[in-house]
């Protein structure tokens, strides 16, 4: 055999191999059916891979329903954002990536299904990267062997192994060095290696059987998922707490009557009546309305929740709590910022619980506390922030987070309040780390209820540096709509 009929040899076998895999793949017998396909995808849905992920259940069953019906459409991330991940008309993809994020998230559920459940099913369902559309195919229930390669010397019973790859390559070349054939006889090899790995690899894509490890759901968006349900828009509302300024930039609170929009001239009876209240106005200076004030923990609040949002895909309205209307709590969840100090939303909304906000009659700085009307054992009657003893630096401070029914079926509100700002910072630090889902978690599964009020403790330095969150206790609210 000359040096170019032996590369003729091995091409024609790789050659005949792919071939034979692209008819095996494109036979009609290696395709799913309509019906197997729709039979996969519930499936997936109904899947533990997907139980806490309600979006993701929604967005594969819209985008296998789709293909399905119409295998020519290639769909628009204009119509997936509107049609299946809830978004408004004027839905804009190259601001709002919420379709790439949903679309990213799916394929990482997918590839952990077919690792673990789904490894022995018989349809794969994925999603090409840069596309949106589905694409199904049959999984072999085995996988055919290659033939074996013709010998080209030989049996190994009848020869030593020296003589196999000596005695026919001195025979096949007279040109050619040894070494040279050998290389040749090794590239050959290599190609028919070549076959059998890009036969092995597609299986292996196909059942998982190697990859980087699972990627297992994080509980804190397990928690959350649960709470937002089919909402891809939750109200998150800030406190405005409203204040009188004058023209030195003096703020003195104002916490009761009606208000007028900012900057407009306070009345000169309410000024009066600040003015005596403080002791520190002198009567006749002309008062401001003043809403932007904004406490610091409110605002680090805020930036946590819209980051783990943005992290699942979702899309928070964010307003002052003075704008919440009945649309908002009857269309979306509603998570409320601030204590009823700060926050009249919570005043109005706050369900009656065991845990409740109090404040003095001389309204002392850091004199408010928390009151347990119903204490159980180990734990005390009244939480107050705390303070070092000889700096009077604040250490620790309190927060109720209220976890309530809303006012329409399927919604549901929650409050994160502190007794001062830092407070609610953390107890918003609780709501959205790892360590405080699984406290929470842990005294849910004992206490079995959805509906509850928990108060947590804050760890400070500085008076103003939230070090961490821990629980205290927790209690259910009664089964009634705020």
């Amino acid at each position: 055999m000359s040096t170019g009929a032996t590369i003729l040899f091995f091409e024609g076998i790789l050659t005949s191999e792919l071939a034979s895999r692209d008819q095996s793949t494109d036979s009609g017998g290696s395709r799913p059916t309509v019906e197997e396909c729709k039979a996969q995808a519930l499936r997936i849905v109904q899947s533990s891979t997907l139980r806490n992920a309600a979006t993701l259940q929604t967005l594969l069953q819209f985008l296998t329903d789709r293909i399905l019906e119409n295998s020519t459409d290639h769909l628009k991330e204009y119509t997936i954002g509107v049609e299946a991940l809830g978004r408004t008309q004027d839905f804009d993809p190259k601001l709002d990536p919420i379709v790439r994020v949903q679309i990213h998230r799916l394929r990482v559920k997918l590839k952990e299904y077919y690792e673990t459940e789904g490894a022995r099913d018989t349809v794969l369902i994925e999603f090409p990267k840069g596309q949106y559309s589905p694409r199904f195919e049959a999984i072999p229930v085995t996988v055919s062997p290659i033939a074996e390669p013709v010998p080209l010397g030989p049996p190994p019973e009848e020869s030593d192994a020296p003589e196999i790859t000596e005695t026919p390559i001195v025979r096949m070349s007279s040109g050619i060095p040894p070494w040279g054939v050998l290389l040749l006889v090794a590239s050959g090899i290599a190609l028919i290696a070549f076959a059998y790995l890009l036969g092995g690899w597609n299986v292996e894509r196909r059942t998982g059987a190697k990859s980087m490890g699972s990627v297992h759901e994080d509980p804190v968006e397990i928690f959350w998922a649960q709470f937002l349900g089919n909402d891809h828009s939750p109200v998150i509302a800030y406190p405005d707490a409203v204040f009188l300024l004058d023209d030195d930039n003096d703020l003195f609170l104002f916490d009761h009557g009606a208000i007028d929009g900012r900057g407009a001239k306070v009345d000169p009876h309410v000024a009066n009546e600040v003015a005596s209240a403080s002791g520190a106005l002198s009567q006749g200076r002309q008062l401001y309305y003043e809403n932007g004030y904004t406490g610091t923990g409110e605002l680090e609040s805020l930036g946590m929740l819209t980051r783990l949002f943005g992290h699942m895909g979702v899309e928070p309205i964010v307003k002052s709590s003075r704008d919440i209307a009945p649309d908002d709590l009857s269309e979306h969840n509603v998570i409320l910022l601030g204590s009823p100090f700060q926050n009249p939303a919570v005043e109005q909304l706050l369900t009656a619980g065991d845990f409740r906000f109090t404040t003095p009659a001389n309204r002392s700085t850091w004199a408010s506390e928390i009151v347990n009307s119903r204490p159980t054992k180990g734990e005390a009657h009244s939480y107050k922030t705390e303070r070092d003893p000889h700096s009077q630096v604040l250490v620790g401070d309190h927060s109720i987070v209220t976890m309530a029914n809303g006012m329409a079926p399927g919604r549901r509100i929650m409050i994160l309040g502190g007794l001062d700002t830092k407070g609610t910072q953390g107890a918003t630090l609780f709501m959205t780390s790892k360590d405080g889902i699984q406290q929470l978690d842990r005294a849910l599964k004992k206490a079995g209820d959805s509906q509850f009020q928990a108060l947590v403790h804050v760890r400070l330095a500085k008076g103003y540096q939230v070090l961490g969150a821990d629980l205290v206790s927790i209690h259910p609210l009664p089964a009634k709509k705020p």
